[in-house]
């Protein structure tokens, strides 16, 4: 179970973990499921449960303090899990992501093998964060010229929003946390106008 703060995203930590885990195996990329908790998606994280129990998945709620009026019924279902009579696959994983609250049931936490995750601090740390988590693949993502350069001033951007966040109002108007999903999602844009610029022969930089 992780509890974060601003900024931290275990994402993609847990499904590299799962995939390296479940290397060699055929249904490895079928292994990992998540689902973000919300409004109304209760029965569907609990089916999600469920068949993860039966076919050995590892399954992540994320955002759970967003869904604390379910998070009762989720107690008993880890219940269920421990007792005798059920025998859920042995590479069943559970794997749960809340800001901290109040309302989160002492149950859960009793159970939970607890992990606190901090975003790094200062813009060294920040920038050897965000490239730690490149493989080389990612970095040979496209074949542009200007690739690996963007990349490098989008890990340099990404280090200075995330850095100024200490200051609060001071720093930003509204508090956002610019996680490791918009430096991901900001990467694969990068990636889709360059190959598009290489498509149409374009000379100059798409900006």
């Amino acid at each position: 179970m992780y509890i974060l703060s601003p900024g931290a995203d275990p994402h993609d930590d847990i499904e590299k973990l799962c995939d390296s885990l479940n290397e060699g195996n055929k249904n490895a990329t079928k292994q990992f499921k998540y689902l973000s908790l919300g409004q109304g998606m209760g029965d569907a994280a609990a089916m999600m449960i469920k068949q993860g129990t039966q076919k050995g998945h590892w399954v992540l709620l994320e955002n759970c303090h967003l869904l604390t009026s379910w998070l009762k019924t989720l107690e008993v279902i880890i219940e269920q899990l421990e007792s005798k009579n059920a025998k859920p696959d042995p590479n069943f994983r559970l794997w749960l992501t809340t800001a901290p609250t109040d309302a989160f049931p002492l149950g859960i936490l009793q159970r939970a093998l607890k992990v606190v995750t901090e975003p790094p601090d200062g813009l060294r740390l920040n920038m050897t964060s965000s490239y730690s988590k490149l493989s080389e693949a990612d970095l040979n993502q496209c074949t542009h010229e200007a690739y690996k350069s963007l990349v490098y001033v989008l890990s340099f951007f990404h280090a200075i929003v995330q850095d100024r966040r200490k200051f609060g109002k001071i720093g930003w108007n509204i508090t956002y946390a610019f996680n490791e999903s918009d430096f991901r999602i900001s990467k694969d844009l990068i990636v889709l106008y360059l190959n598009k610029a290489i498509e149409f022969k374009q000379e100059t930089l798409p900006w």
